[in-house]
């Protein structure tokens, strides 16, 4: 196998139809699907784990990492979201996508071998058998998340300004009241929805497909080793490369599940302004 086949082969999907057929709604990423779920629902355990067994006296590590996770999160939503009602969806909806995607990203963590070719032993083809780990690395799961924020948005904007409210403010910001506005109002808010819409997902998708990528030239290094010199230079240079690269890389998949938590939060608090 070639470098290109080997990056090929670990950036296809394990998908409902055969790697590289023609594209359409009736193809789904399996292994998208099976880790997302899987890691949701992890994250689910973890809190209802910290919940369950949380003290009012000293609090354990588990618990102290928790409620100031909590903390942060709420004081981001106070800072945003200032109707307490909207809040009380909001809070936990932040912790939820914050938690989620942080799970998501660090399968990136993990040896880009490891899985896929566990994988292939079970499916009894290890060079033809297809597994990426990384949900945030699929633009379907990307785009997924930021349309789910876009609907919660909409949501809002009908619930706090009401129907009537939001489609008059469709047609009158941010150029004004007046007829001849109307039509460069309401494209401009339409332009935004997707705007906003389509870069949260896709900085998501960006980051960690990239990380996603110089993981997979770092294990070239170490896959191109051999009893020479520069086999051995490689040798090191992917075990070096591959540490500094992943210890750098516990920043980015952090940095990445704040940064969506927080325009999540942007959002839905622009949806309660009115113009």
């Amino acid at each position: 196998m070639t470098a290109g086949e080997y990056i090929v082969h670990h950036l296809t999907h394990l998908q409902s139809s055969k790697p590289g057929g023609v594209a359409d709604l009736s193809v789904f990423n399996f292994d998208s699907l099976f880790f997302s779920i899987a890691l949701g629902v992890l994250g689910c355990w973890l809190m209802w784990l910290a919940a369950r067994k949380a003290t009012s006296g000293v609090p354990g590590r588990f618990q102290a990492a928790v409620e100031i996770l909590v903390e942060v999160v709420d004081q981001q939503a106070k800072g945003i979201v200032h109707n307490a009602e909207s809040r009380k969806f909001v809070a936990p909806l932040a912790l939820t996508i914050f938690l989620w995607i942080f799970l998501l990203n660090a399968m990136d963590l993990l040896p880009v071998d490891l899985l896929p070719a566990i994988w292939g032993q079970i499916h009894g083809d290890p060079h033809h058998a297809y597994l990426r780990v990384v949900p945030t690395a699929d633009l379907s799961v990307a785009m997924g998340f930021s349309v789910t924020v876009l609907l919660i948005c909409l949501y809002y904007n009908i619930k706090i300004k009401g129907l009537g409210g939001w489609v008059h403010e469709l047609f009158t910001a941010p150029f004004g009241n007046h007829w001849a506005l109307y039509p460069f109002n309401f494209a401009m808010q339409m332009i935004e929805f997707v705007a906003k819409t389509v870069s949260h997902g896709m900085r998501l998708f960006g980051n960690m497909y990239a990380g996603e990528l110089i993981f997979l030239l770092i294990a070239l290094m170490g896959g191109a080793w051999t009893l020479s010199a520069t086999g051995i230079f490689l040798a090191l240079g992917h075990i070096i490369a591959g540490t500094a690269w992943a210890i750098f890389h516990i920043l980015i998949i952090t940095l990445q599940a704040f940064v969506f938590m927080m325009l999540t939060l942007v959002y839905v608090g622009q949806a309660h302004d009115h113009h």
